[in-house]
């Protein structure tokens, strides 16, 4: 393989805000280039995504450049090397040159170089130290291109001390393999990660979650993740152990229905099953708040539902859940169910929100207060109940039949039993689109 190559899509590089930086940086003895992710993704044939340009010129060098030119530049990590140029609104992060002096793990003691090879040997796989001139010259130093052409995932040099670096790159060697890979793993470096897993421990939780989500929404999530299980890997970032076939159902779903893949929803498929489930991974990972309790809607009630519930019920779900929470808890239950992908009845739930939507709660707290309910707690139960009995009644609109639901709420009449049971977000009833208390 070449150590040089042309690359044959330049117009990302040559127009715009980074041929812009690229002219500043690459001239009058210093050297600048465009690397890692970019150059990958448009050898790959994906637009460039996040541009990050590495460069002979020392940080303060970067700075006095940037500024006479009218950027804006920001001193986001000068100790690293790193300055963040801002072009036209957008933001470049650029990074001197560097190079080992020591190594022992993530503490590796570097140092400002001008190497390119020096720079490239410290990243973390071959198709990551890919860079590219402003002339279009892909440098190639450690045979990143025949790596991308093979859909190999290798690490440069020892993969035992690339991982000791930065144990981030065991969850980072599975979700590449996952976006790029084909057939097994690299061997060396698969057996590196094992070896290595509990090394996974050590990470952030944030860092954690941030890596595994991307990985969920990889093309090949589902084999690489029956890999990383076989492994002994799963557990340690899940903290219990993966349903392989869930995700790899939920992941067939999300394909047959047409949806956007959605880490969340491939997690629960993954690792979720009971309230304690979702519990668990909020912590593990850090979820945010929101995530946290759409991931316990998701362990909550799935395995009650299969197209035997019939129209009404599915929309008594629809109505309380809401779109969204009422796909994610179908797309769960006929991913666990272990249905055919393009069961009809199946189908017929899921393209139920396209088909039906509910009309606004009608009633008020003050058609109650009208029939003598006292405000306070028990209003707030005889509005609860009007609605459950409007529900179980198929949502009407006509006077009759309101006035019939008011009349039996006020009385503190129990609601029928036609509708699935409240649906309860810790402890709390979550109300429908139109409830209103006055």
């Amino acid at each position: 393989m070449k150590n040089a190559v042309p690359l044959n899509d330049t117009a990302w590089l040559t127009q715009g805000p980074p041929a812009k930086l690229l002219a500043v940086l690459d001239r009058d003895g210093e050297e600048a280039r465009v690397v890692g992710g970019a150059v990958r993704n448009v050898l790959l044939g994906h637009p460039p995504g996040e541009i990050d340009v590495a460069t002979t010129a020392l940080p303060e060098e970067v700075v006095r450049r940037a500024a006479a030119a009218g950027f804006r530049p920001v001193p986001t990590g000068v100790e690293h090397g790193t300055v963040t140029v801002v072009i036209d609104g957008t933001g470049f992060e650029v990074t001197t040159l560097r190079e080992d002096v020591e190594t022992f793990g993530r503490k590796a003691k570097v140092r400002f170089g001008r190497s390119w090879q020096k720079d490239a040997e410290r990243r973390d796989f071959t198709f990551n130290a890919l860079s590219v001139s402003r002339d279009g010259t892909v440098h190639d130093p450690v045979g990143g291109i025949e790596d991308l052409e093979q859909h190999r995932v290798r690490f440069i040099g020892d993969p035992a001390m690339r991982i000791a670096e930065d144990y981030l790159r065991i969850l980072r060697f599975f979700r590449f393999h996952a976006a790029y890979g084909r057939g097994a793993p690299d061997p060396d470096g698969l057996h590196a990660c094992i070896v290595a897993r509990e090394g996974v421990r050590k990470l952030s939780r944030e860092r954690l979650r941030a890596e595994l989500f991307k990985l969920l929404i990889a093309p090949r999530a589902a084999p690489t993740l029956v890999v990383m299980a076989e492994a002994g890997l799963l557990e340690e970032v899940l903290g219990g152990v993966p349903y392989l076939a869930g995700v790899a159902n939920v992941i067939a779903v999300e394909a047959v229905l047409g949806f956007e893949p959605d880490p969340l929803r491939r997690l629960a498929g993954l690792a979720v099953s009971i309230a304690e489930d979702a519990e668990r991974l909020w912590e593990r990972l850090r979820l945010a708040n929101v995530e946290h309790e759409r991931l316990a809607s998701m362990a909550d009630g799935w395995w009650r539902i299969d197209p035997a519930i019939g129209e009404s019920r599915a929309r008594a779900l629809l109505y309380r859940l809401g779109p969204a929470g009422y796909l994610d808890r179908i797309v769960l239950a006929w991913a666990r169910a272990g249905a055919e992908a393009a069961d009809i009845a199946w189908r017929e739930l899921a393209t139920l929100p396209e088909r039906w939507q509910a009309s606004v709660f009608p009633l008020k707290a003050a058609d109650l207060i009208a029939r003598g309910v006292p405000k306070g707690p028990q209003l707030g139960r005889a509005l609860a109940a009007a609605e459950e009995k409007w529900i179980s009644a198929g949502f009407p609109n006509d006077a009759s039949a309101l006035q019939r639901i008011l009349d039996e709420a006020a009385r503190g009449d129990e609601p029928h039993s036609g509708g699935a049971p409240p649906h309860q977000v810790r402890g709390r009833l979550r109300r429908g689109p139109g409830a209103q208390e006055n």
